[in-house]
């Protein structure tokens, strides 16, 4: 799992759906779009959303910390298999992106608390400093927001 912070709580997303983490790039911002739509930048010729996590979960933009990273993801359009769909890059900003953990499914803990407006929220990890909350990045974009941020095929 990669750990990060937004503000001063604790998330975490599987490192598997990590492709690299990057140093905070200057993005070119979209008029008109979502206040957690941090912007886009240019990623080996492809143009990447980057989503600003602080803004979309907790309503204040991400902090400008010298440990403050865009996390590149690979995000699987429409939530479906990923054996029969593509995949697009998608930025995660976030702040204290420092360190990993090494957790199994099994230790993870179902929160049996289900919220309409935040599908991504998922298990939860307890540690000796508290809770750390996952998140499912395949629920981070609405439908809508899928089909203009990512590339139809």
């Amino acid at each position: 799992m990669l750990l990060f912070y937004l503000n001063n709580e604790r998330y975490a997303i599987a490192s598997q759906q990590v492709v690299e983490v990057l140093p905070l790039v200057t993005l070119k911002t979209l008029p008109h779009t979502p206040e957690h739509l941090a912007g886009v930048f240019n990623y080996r010729g492809q143009i990447v959303p980057v989503l600003d996590l602080c803004q979309l979960i907790q309503g204040k933009p991400c902090c400008e910390h010298l440990s403050s990273r865009i996390i590149l993801v690979n995000y699987w359009r429409g939530n479906v298999a990923k054996s029969s769909s593509k995949s697009a890059f998608v930025g995660l900003m976030a702040e204290r992106v420092v360190e990993t953990l090494q957790q199994s499914e099994i230790q993870l803990v179902d929160t049996n608390i289900q919220i309409n407006s935040t599908p991504y929220l998922g298990k939860m990890i307890l540690d000796e400093q508290g809770m750390i909350q996952c998140l499912q990045i395949e629920h981070l974009l609405s439908e809508a927001e899928q089909v203009y941020l990512l590339p139809a095929n």
